[in-house]
């Protein structure tokens, strides 16, 4: 019995490393702005911070639609170093909530179009930019992020923990489920709002679905409804498929 008992603290160990990175990048995933710091390249690389804008891809980036006129971008480009940090911007306790901060390299995105379909359902009011040839998305690869998720939970998270594995095989099957929820549960997903956040909507769409869960939009605000557990490609669907179904 005594021998059994290191494996089983270090399982529970490991169980909240994994459970603080998933908090993190749903955290990541349920905001839609925070504050992008760059390094300065016209006052030597002092810090520089500007709000922007996010969304966060199936494997774990930030994707961002930059100006090449912007300061950030010029920063970017003579220094790919980046953070961007993001808070729960609808608790006013702005010293308990929960907020995270992703390091990592931002790099030009060259697949415009793949990057656009995503980026526009999230942000639609951006069609301009996007159709404007200065801009330009790019694409923030973390190597580490620091997760508050409330008061004395403190952490570095574990990067491999925070991967997404198969990203490629959930975004394959993004387009297809949002088209499948869009056409035939609608109702599902009005319902899903008002049990959740206590709102009646009927004009509603699903606008993107990953592993973590599934997003909504509801006039000009999105809505993140979260999966219980973290999917896996192989369980996408059916996940989706419990949690519409779920409630009365």
């Amino acid at each position: 019995m005594h021998g059994a008992r290191p494996q089983a603290g270090a399982n529970r160990i490991e169980a909240r490393r994994m459970n603080n990175a998933v908090e993190a990048r749903r955290l990541l995933r349920a905001h839609r702005y925070g504050v992008l710091g760059t390094l300065s390249e016209k006052f030597g690389g002092h810090p520089f911070g500007s709000i922007t804008p996010y969304l966060v891809d199936h494997d774990g980036s930030l994707v961002i639609l930059i100006s090449a006129l912007a300061e950030h971008t010029r920063n970017i480009r003579r220094d790919p170093r980046v953070s961007l940090i993001t808070h729960d911007q609808r608790d006013a306790n702005i010293q308990t909530q929960g907020r995270v901060t992703a390091l990592g390299n931002a790099q030009y995105e060259p697949d415009r179009e793949r990057a656009g379909r995503r980026y526009l359902r999230y942000f639609p009011e951006t069609q301009t930019w996007f159709d404007l040839p200065d801009f330009s998305f790019y694409r923030i690869s973390p190597v580490a992020v620091r997760y508050i998720g409330g008061f004395g939970r403190v952490h570095w998270v574990n990067m491999a923990n925070y991967a997404v594995a198969e990203a490629a095989a959930f975004a394959q099957q993004e387009d297809a489920l949002l088209a499948g929820l869009n056409a035939e549960s609608t109702k599902a997903l009005s319902r899903l709002l008002r049990q959740r956040y206590g709102i009646a909507a009927t004009d509603v769409r699903a606008i993107g679905i990953d592993c973590d869960g599934l997003d909504i939009r509801h006039g000009e605000q999105v809505w993140r409804l979260d999966f219980a557990e973290t999917a896996s490609a192989g369980s996408l669907a059916e996940t989706l498929s419990r949690l519409v179904a779920a409630g009365p």
